[in-house]
């Protein structure tokens, strides 16, 4: 009677080393799938980066982003002092006036370029700018008329690009024609136009009114800075997926399945520097102040097969968790070479997604790549077990993994939420399927 005993306990020994030597291989192969995992990383990355760069050629040859400041005053004036040689100086310096009130209004139209696999959104749009500048606080400012060289006043508008101006800038100033020329170096903008405005010392006593109309084209997206005491800019667009950005986001808006329409008034209380000034401390102040709309294609997939690779350890897990409990259960030995091979279909999941996902939309990338995936795997599986109804089993399962990851990559606020309570319903899934499993059992039944 002792011997039994002391080849049953032999026999419990065995197995239990051998689970545990599967179990740590099995481990070493999860940690062996982090390389082609961080492999298809850096291919999600190189194919996201020649993306920017298609965007970049793209840009270079029709406008980059456009940044409007403007319109407002430069008006030179002379400044007298004495040298250190006790010998009397003039130099000229520049005061700034931004304009009493300001209205801007456009009309954007898109368009996508192809540039390779690539769809780059452009836009063009007329942009309408009237309103008027007071001279009533020029007093403050303690310099003499005499002093300012009005005759040499400039009406500037500061454009980012000046590659996207497609016609001749139209424009009135107190009922005087206005005549831009390229070329602009002050405080405030570094690209622009600018046109003399010959102001006169009885203009200095009322307020000015202009009128400007221009055309011009960009990329990704338009801004605006708001110079005017207030400000209204009204923007319409056929674009269907904007993101209002910059500090302050538009009062009213709609977005509708045909494009946006959009109205923001700033007021000179909502931002931190003056109408008049004559230094170059509030130009940051007017950069935080810039605030417009980007224009977004309707899906990235590299950010979205990016965080779907973030998952790629989670499923790989799962899945040889249920092949093990399957080949515990069944009594079927997976060879660890069939587990690495599992592993690696897993991993290529996210190849195909990355590939057929620059041709077709995201989502049916996503579902047709699940389909290849699962299938190969359900096919794999029930050639190794023999039980296609557990293969096809083990199928099923995959598909909900796969629903439930799609489900969180499109979530953004509550995918840590969701993502944390499946987890955790899953964990208690496996803990209470492995309490039902009676480790050594299977050989000592059949001893018996």
């Amino acid at each position: 009677m002792e011997e039994p005993k002391l080849s049953e306990s032999k026999e419990k020994k065995f197995i239990n080393n051998k689970l545990a030597l599967k179990i740590l291989f099995i481990g070493f192969l999860i940690v062996l799938l982090l390389i082609p995992i961080g492999m298809i990383e850096n291919l999600i990355t190189e194919r996201s980066d020649t993306a920017s760069k298609a965007m970049n050629e793209v840009e270079e040859k029709w406008s980059r982003s456009q940044q409007v400041t403007g319109p407002f005053l430069i008006i030179p004036y002379q400044v007298t002092y004495e040298n250190d040689k006790k010998m009397v100086e003039r130099d000229i310096r520049y005061l700034y006036i931004l304009p009493e009130s300001l209205q801007i209004n456009g009309n954007v139209k898109t368009e996508e370029l192809k540039r390779g696999l690539y769809d780059i959104i452009v836009y063009h749009t007329p942009l309408n700018f009237t309103g008027k500048f007071s001279f009533a606080s020029l007093s403050e400012e303690n310099i003499s008329a005499q002093d300012m060289l009005l005759s040499e006043a400039r009406l500037v508008i500061g454009i980012t690009d000046l590659h996207g101006i497609t016609q001749q800038v139209q424009g009135s100033w107190n009922k005087r024609n206005l005549a831009f020329n390229p070329g602009v170096n002050n405080v405030l903008t570094s690209s622009g136009i600018s046109s003399p405005v010959q102001l006169s010392l009885e203009e200095l006593s009322e307020d000015i009114s202009f009128s400007i109309s221009m055309n011009i084209k960009g990329s990704e997206s338009i801004t605006f800075a708001p110079l005017g005491k207030t400000t209204h800019v009204t923007l319409e667009s056929d674009c269907i997926t904007p993101s209002f950005c910059g500090a302050f986001l538009p009062e009213k808006r709609e977005v509708a399945e045909s494009g946006f329409s959009a109205d923001w008034t700033v007021l000179h209380l909502n931002r931190n520097y003056p109408q008049i000034f004559r230094d170059r401390t509030w130009s940051e102040s007017i950069q935080n102040s810039i605030f417009g709309v980007n224009l977004l294609l309707p899906v990235d997939q590299y950010q979205k097969s990016m965080r779907s690779v973030k998952y790629a350890f989670l499923i790989i897990i799962l899945s040889f968790v249920v092949c093990f409990f399957t080949e515990i259960m069944h009594r079927r030995n997976i060879n660890p070479i069939q587990y690495l091979l599992i592993g690696l279909a897993l991993c290529l999941f996210y190849t195909l997604l990355i590939a057929i996902s620059e041709h077709l939309n995201f989502s049916l990338s996503y579902a047709l790549a699940s389909l290849m995936t699962i299938a190969l795997l359900t096919l794999y599986l029930g050639g190794i077990l023999k039980i296609w109804k557990t293969a096809i089993t083990i199928g099923a399962l995959l598909s909900l993994l796969y629903i439930y990851i799609f489900i969180l990559i499109q979530m953004e606020i509550y995918a840590l939420l969701v993502g944390s309570i499946g987890l955790f319903i899953i964990l208690a899934i496996i803990m209470y399927c492995s309490q039902k499993i009676n480790w050594d059992e299977p050989k000592i039944k059949n001893r018996e």
